[in-house]
């Protein structure tokens, strides 16, 4: 593959698309283009990656992935199993917040595909892998904390590309080979824990509260909630859950004294009442950055951490929760029927 030429051919393409979705978006009056424009994306239905496209992914990054059949979208989950991870000395578990992924998910236009990640990365890592990425035609388009008072410090990087789902593996997996992110520099994965999250936490009552179901990740139990009042396009695709357009929560430690982590993806307008909300839970507000460059609608995504009993942390994420939706054109969320 040459480097310079597929880093340029596909982010004049990306602008381009990105143009063409505005547009579409815009909706003009007696335009007949930009009205079925609008409408494609508005449907967002694009085709999911072939079974060989997925295989290619695999090979690449030498580990399987996992199809997201009601998104059209392939992820891989990348978690660092090689680190020890405390927070205030305390001892959390990877799965509490410190696992990367990579999805990939075919655009608007049927032929090219997007790949969006999130990457986990000691501090020294960083550079080295934006040299990397860069040397192989990816884009760097967040750099951030997501955690106070972690040992080892710890950073999240995003990367988005456009190409073949091949390439896009390939350059991928060259971009996070010098750091222990990439599957073939991981160590095995340890033996089970002796309990879930479904022993240590009373899920019903965490749902219940919420609004949502959660899923069980070793000792953790993490709730992912999309938005489903939005349609975000970024680099001519529409963003979905398993692709980063989502707000969670991660709980660990015990009913009595659990840990909360977890992200907003908010408007701008939603900004301010979110951080309002969870401070009136006694959360701490951690970050307040961008994870995409070109989105349309702008997203803001809010990092948070607190500790106390675990219905209480609970309520401070729907409290945050229910601010979504009210401001800026979104939908209001409504929250799942008990019994």
């Amino acid at each position: 593959m040459s480097e310079t030429p597929f880093r340029n051919q596909e982010l004049t393409r990306r602008q381009l698309l990105q143009t063409a979705a505005v547009l579409g978006a815009a909706g003009a009056a007696g335009l007949g283009l930009q009205a079925e424009a609008a409408a494609a994306v508005r449907g967002g239905k694009t085709a999911p990656l072939s079974a060989e496209e997925m295989a290619a992914v695999d090979a690449a990054l030498g580990k399987k992935g996992k199809a997201v059949d009601a998104e059209a979208l392939y992820t891989t989950p990348l978690p660092r199993n090689d680190l020890k991870m405390s927070i205030k000395g305390v001892p959390v578990p990877i799965p509490f917040g410190f696992g990367g992924w990579v999805s990939l998910k075919k655009m608007q236009d049927g032929k090219s595909t997007m790949l969006m990640s999130d990457c986990v990365l000691l501090q020294e890592e960083v550079n080295p892998v934006i040299s990397a990425a860069q040397a192989h035609g990816l884009e760097v388009v967040a750099l951030h904390n997501h955690f106070f008072y972690e040992e080892p410090r710890i950073f999240f990087m995003h990367l988005m590309g456009m190409g073949s789902p091949a390439d896009l593996a390939r350059a991928f997996a060259a971009a996070i080979a010098p750091s222990k992110l990439l599957p073939a520099n991981q160590p095995p994965a340890g033996p089970p824990p002796a309990r879930t999250g479904r022993d240590i936490f009373d899920l019903p009552a965490l749902d219940r509260i919420v609004g949502h179901t959660g899923a069980v990740n070793g000792p953790t139990y993490k709730y992912t909630v999309g938005r489903p009042d939005l349609t975000v396009i970024s680099m001519g695709a529409v963003m979905t859950p398993a692709i980063g357009l989502n707000s969670w929560a991660a709980f660990a430690g015990t009913p009595d004294t659990a840990h909360v982590a977890g992200d907003m993806a908010m408007l701008p307008a939603e900004v301010n009442p979110v951080i309002h909300a969870l401070r009136q839970h006694n959360l701490e507000v951690v970050a307040v950055h961008n994870h995409m460059i070109d989105d349309n609608p702008r997203i803001i995504f809010l990092h948070y951490y607190g500790t106390g009993p675990a219905t209480a942390l609970a309520q401070g994420f729907r409290a945050a929760l229910d601010q979504l939706g009210r401001r800026g054109g979104g939908r209001q969320r409504q929250r799942r029927e008990d019994g």
